[in-house]
């Protein structure tokens, strides 16, 4: 087996389960270390031992490598591979295998772990026809935001990526995670939003605002004609390493009647420290009218099957497939992301 494969294979099974990130970033790293070496090359510095001495390479990451290198399934990750049979959620896998797409994950270009290419390997290898690249906008600097300089190149890397991947099904679209500021108003230059293939709208500063301001603002972002989906929309928390955070307050039935009105979708996040929005959210959503996305809001390629925790709580709460975006072909949801534009 090809011992950077085995790595990042392994890197993938261990964000799947929500493992620590120092420990998937010792495989990443071991991956990193040895890609620009000839496989006889890794092959004989593990026999010998002068692998062991890399930066990079550590005790765990050594015997992978070592057994990849002798022809076998490294143990380490028969093993993640065995627990990885079993589905992350048992219910809603109906739903599950209807959907085409992802509109929300991050790459390294802002607080996402991985590069570019990585992420969208990963969501191939998981069946996917599409995948929307949407990394943070200016304002959240503490997300390494785009500014309207770096996203025009990040555009013209996917325009690039989308080229030599032409013919196998597969699209990477161009998007992003645009704040609504406080006044209600897109945090990117409008000739750049125009050149998106997808924009997910959210709030991330002053969570805790009062509902009257807190539903302006949203209705700002809402009605602005570049936005396609309306980001978690409550904000909250509900578990994990950042603890627990409250949903924002907000006036339900004018957000959602508006996200009806303007063909917003509302997103369904599938992170399992979100569930956002709670199911009399999406209960009044659904009531509503309202279209929905369900997305990943990955920030590392294994994190990208998280979609199946989404698709189960979509499929609880009664959501038609069919209202759902990410069930929709590309040429649809492209047709649908160009209605206002």
């Amino acid at each position: 087996m090809d011992a950077v494969d085995a790595l990042n294979e392994i890197a993938f099974w261990l964000e799947r389960e929500l493992a620590p990130s120092f420990k998937v970033k010792a495989f990443r790293n071991a991956a990193a270390a040895i890609s620009g070496l000839a496989d006889d090359d890794v092959a004989a510095r593990a026999r010998d031992g002068r692998l062991r001495r890399m930066k990079g390479i550590g005790d765990r990451t050594f015997e992978v490598i070592r057994q990849a290198t002798e022809g076998r399934v490294p143990d380490y990750l028969e093993g993640l591979r065995e627990r990885a049979a079993q589905p992350l959620e048992s219910e809603g896998r109906e739903l599950h295998s209807l959907l085409k797409g992802d509109l929300h994950s991050h790459s390294d270009w802002s607080d996402g772990g991985s590069p570019i290419e990585t992420m969208a390997q990963a969501a191939r290898l998981l069946g996917r026809s599409y995948l929307a690249l949407t990394d943070h906008s200016p304002n959240l600097t503490i997300a390494n935001g785009l500014s309207p300089e770096r996203l025009s190149q990040q555009l013209e890397l996917v325009a690039s990526y989308n080229a030599g991947a032409a013919g196998d099904g597969f699209r990477l679209l161009a998007g992003i995670e645009v704040d609504i500021l406080e006044s209600g108003k897109l945090d990117q230059e409008p000739e750049m939003l125009d050149r998106l293939d997808v924009v997910v709208a959210s709030v991330h500063s002053k969570l805790r605002s009062e509902a009257g301001v807190m539903t302006r603002r949203m209705l700002g972002g809402i009605e602005d004609p570049h936005t396609d989906v309306l980001g978690h929309c409550t904000g909250r928390l509900v578990t994990g390493s950042r603890g627990s955070r409250p949903e924002s307050e907000f006036d339900a039935a004018r957000v959602f009647a508006a996200c009806a009105e303007n063909g917003v979708a509302v997103e369904i996040n599938s992170r399992p420290e979100r569930q956002d929005p709670p199911d009399d959210l999406i209960q009044r959503a659904l009531d509503a009218g309202c279209l929905f996305s369900i997305d990943s809001d990955a920030h590392a390629p294994g994190q990208l099957d998280f979609l199946q925790y989404g698709a189960a709580r979509a499929a609880a709460n009664g959501v038609p497939a069919d209202r759902i975006v990410t069930t929709w072909p590309l040429e649809r949801l492209l047709e649908w992301t160009g209605r206002r534009r």
